[in-house]
């Protein structure tokens, strides 16, 4: 690795190509991981550190003592004193008045205006931000039904375009360029035009309040068959004619040829599939309304009170739905730049 970081083009020292290089990509790195790292260590944040001002980046909590006759631990403040700064605990606030007293001495109040004081603080991580809602929440279920809606789509996904980009890349039949192009064309289509006759439909079959109803209108993406039919026509036709001497079927050429050879087309769908389906939030707000077959989007969105949005919640919950995200993408990222690149060349 660190060969491959201290890298450079010039021969002696860092040259200026090197320098705007290692800028432009610290940038990039910035602008992509700094919304991600905010995230992570906000979700550890109690809920007056998300709120308080200046705001910081690491999770940090007001500081407190215990002291005896006293059923809740007190804030510690800092002030200055004649004979220089004191560490006091906060007994209460009395309109511009603080009402404090030493730690080492609770028996003398001390009468401090508020604007004198300086709130001492200390790195806390707030567990239980994770913990609470796994307790008061149905989160488990959330994320059983987006497990279940996601891994289903995403395997029919692959069926319904894999052979769909079978047949228009392989078959030559009458129509063929303007059925593709048919295809195509509905990614124009904005998805606000069509919810309400899929949601008639979906009423009619009888899907609503079914995770059916969220799996099966969206299993076709005319994305999916564009980036396989052009991933496919890269797959010599000989192989299949070899196939077809040796007494091959059609789907058994479908399913021992044309699908392992176009595996990282098929794992590059897979990754969209997935994050399509696990992001979705519009489409099962529409079908579900019973809380035991909410997905995870929809789960969050149980945080949100009328009057007052548990953020800390919400942003610790935002952490865990990314984590079945970040493993895919880990898992076959190492197709990603074949499928894609490969996409399209004859």
């Amino acid at each position: 690795m660190r060969p491959f970081l201290t890298r450079r083009r010039a021969r002696r020292g860092l040259g200026a190509t090197d320098v705007l290089s290692y800028l432009y990509l610290a940038l990039g790195v910035l602008i992509m991981f700094g919304p991600v790292l905010w995230l992570v260590l906000s979700s550890f944040k109690t809920q007056a550190a998300l709120v308080s001002f200046p705001p910081t980046l690491l999770p940090y909590a007001q500081d407190t003592v215990t002291l005896p006759g006293y059923d809740a631990p007190l804030p510690l403040f800092e002030v200055q004193a004649e004979d220089g700064p004191r560490r006091l605990a906060q007994l209460r606030r009395v309109g511009l008045e603080a009402q404090m007293v030493d730690p080492a001495d609770p028996a003398e109040v001390i009468r401090v205006p508020i604007g004198e004081r300086r709130a001492l603080e200390r790195l806390h991580l707030a567990w239980e931000n994770y913990l609470e809602p796994l307790q008061r929440f149905n989160f488990l279920t959330y994320l059983r039904n987006s497990v279940v809606v996601t891994v289903s789509a995403t395997l029919i996904t692959l069926l319904i375009n894999s052979m769909a980009a079978f047949a228009l890349s392989k078959y030559r039949f009458r129509g063929r360029n303007a059925i593709f192009l048919v295809i195509i064309a509905t990614l124009m289509v904005p998805i606000s035009v069509i919810l309400v006759p899929v949601y008639l439909v979906i009423t009619e079959i009888g899907w609503v309040n079914n995770l059916w109803g969220v799996i099966i209108p969206g299993a076709a993406t005319p994305t999916g068959v564009f980036l396989l039919r052009q991933y496919m026509l890269t797959i010599p036709d000989e192989l299949l004619d070899s196939g077809r001497i040796d007494g091959a079927s059609e789907w058994r050429l479908y399913w021992q040829v044309v699908l392992p050879l176009a595996a990282p087309a098929l794992a590059v769908l897979a990754i969209f599939s997935v994050m399509w389906r696990w992001n979705d939030f519009l489409w099962p707000l529409i079908v579900l309304n019973r809380s035991e077959l909410f997905t995870l989007q929809l789960g969050l969105n149980a945080f949100q009170g009328e009057l007052q949005i548990q953020w800390h919640y919400v942003l610790a919950m935002t952490v865990l739905t990314l984590l079945p995200i970040t493993l895919v993408f880990a898992l076959l990222q190492r197709f990603i730049t074949t499928g894609i690149a490969t996409t399209g060349i004859k």
